[in-house]
């Protein structure tokens, strides 16, 4: 049998035809490193990695892997994307690319070969439908949701019809349907056009029928490769303990006699819409929409991709200027009628996709906690002692408090989510927003978050709404739901 990647040295791994791999370890486990050490982009002592892609032409590794990363989930946006900018249209510069046009450069760069031009249009076609991308290729690229993204990014990636796929947990961010359609269509091509799937996965009960092979990943070190039917998992989580809930729930309570904006209590309606309608061009993203939320409520928002969720809670959290023409209330407040978006953010708890993809700052994972406090993306003010105490006390709570110190753009994925989480909840508040939350994590940590979740929505004065596309994600608190349909 053919090995398209053999490794010996201090690492022994052959994966050859036929195969159809899983990299498979909780966040932080040293997958990213096996992946570049297969990409060639990690030296091992000597010359130990050698590559046959027949029937391919060309031996070089840029012509016949093609690699997917968990970043990329999250487009292309460079250096001065902010998380809002998805929602402020006038403001994208007219020079940034459309999705239709990236997929057509992508296309026409893969049939600069002249081969076999009439499968690869077939396939794009298919893709396409697939996906459902067509009403998606005058949309900036910037504007398209996170499941869109991940969307675009693999279907532009089998363009090519590579040797080898590298996708970094491809199913982040996909509907049901849409991960059950992938699943297929990555086991059809696999088998039917000699394209060896690698899937670099935090997550042991969403793996695909098709693997063949699994490679575990533990302690930064691969472990020997075994077929999959040979793999089993360990499926048992830990409580967060006693002295965890007894920290969270303990928190000082605060003065609402003081507070301005805020004087909801228990069943009280701290968010109204009447009728609310979203429109981008002849886009139409949410329609008619009225829904009222009370406090003490826990909703789980859920619909396909691009059915308007993360536009609907940025509404709720001030980020779309949408927000002045649309008829809702939020804390007791008619929106528009002098509150600042400050008065707002002050009360909510928010982490998003789009806040992952904004959030490019070289400062420590510390500070990008303590950031929660004052509502920036970046750290612009010194905070206090008892503020970075605050702080640490909550990386404390998600069990990441090794790592206050290190710069946030050298963590893993998941660790960078971890941060934004402890972000989330630093100020105590009362609207808690988790737009899907668990993106990239492993399941140990989902079942962390879902035990924090539901011991902080024990305090008094919270509400929480929560988007996933998983229902095994969302925390036992959860007791209503709104879905939204696609238009």
């Amino acid at each position: 049998m053919q090995s398209i990647i053999k490794i010996s040295g201090p690492l022994d791994i052959c994966l050859q035809d036929g195969q159809q791999i899983a990299v498979i370890g909780d966040n932080a486990a040293g997958k990213t490193d096996l992946v570049n050490i297969l990409l060639g982009r990690r030296r091992l002592p000597g010359n130990p990695i050698s590559y046959d892609f027949s029937p391919s032409h060309s031996p070089m590794v840029s012509d016949n892997i093609r690699y997917i990363a968990f970043q990329d989930a999250y487009g292309e946006a460079g250096n001065n994307y902010y998380h809002q900018l998805r929602w402020n249209s006038v403001e994208i510069d007219e020079e940034t690319p459309t999705a239709g046009e990236l997929l057509d450069n992508a296309f026409a760069l893969a049939c600069a070969s002249g081969n076999d031009v009439p499968a690869k249009e077939r396939l794009r076609d298919s893709l396409y439908d697939m996906f459902g991308l067509r009403p998606l290729l005058d949309k900036y690229i910037i504007s398209l949701s996170s499941g869109e993204l991940r969307k675009f990014q693999i279907a532009r990636a089998l363009f090519s019809m590579p040797r080898v796929l590298i996708l970094d947990n491809p199913f982040i961010g996909l509907d049901a349907p849409t991960r059950d359609l992938l699943s297929a269509l990555l086991g059809e091509l696999g088998s039917k056009n000699r394209i060896m799937m690698i899937l670099v996965m935090s997550r042991v009960d969403v793996l695909p029928s098709f693997i063949t092979h699994i490679i575990p990943v533990e302690g930064l070190s691969p472990r020997k490769m075994i077929p999959a039917s040979e793999f089993k998992p360990h499926m048992e989580f830990s409580d967060i303990g006693a002295e965890i809930k007894e920290e969270i729930l303990s928190l000082p309570h605060k003065d609402y006699s003081a507070e301005s904006f805020y004087k909801a209590d228990k069943g009280d309606v701290i968010l109204k819409f009447n009728r609310i309608t979203i429109r981008y061009d002849s886009r139409t993203i949410l329609d008619n929409l009225s829904w009222t939320v009370r406090e003490g409520e826990c909703w789980a928002i859920t619909g396909q991709n691009g059915a308007g969720k993360s536009t609907l809670l940025s509404l709720v959290c001030a980020d779309n200027p949408q927000a002045y023409a649309c008829d809702f209330e939020i804390f007791g407040h008619k929106r528009g009628t002098g509150e600042s978006i400050w008065d707002i953010k002050r009360h909510i708890g928010y982490v998003s996709p789009e806040m992952h993809r904004s959030y490019q700052k070289n400062i420590t994972a510390l500070e990008v906690v303590a950031s929660g406090l004052f509502d920036t993306v970046g750290l612009y003010m010194h905070p206090d002692k008892e503020q970075l105490s605050n702080s640490l006390r909550w990386m404390r709570i998600f069990g990441i408090d090794g790592l206050s110190d290190r710069s946030f753009l050298k963590l893993s994925s998941g660790e960078q989510r971890m941060c934004l989480l402890a972000r989330a909840f630093v100020k105590d508040p009362e609207l808690l927003i988790l737009d899907e939350p668990m993106h990239g994590l492993d399941l140990h940590k989902i079942s962390l978050i879902k035990q924090i979740i539901d011991t902080f929505m024990q305090r008094p004065h919270k509400t929480l709404l929560m988007v996933s596309h998983y229902k095994s994600e969302l925390p036992s608190c959860i007791t209503n739901n709104l879905t939204l349909i696609r238009r």
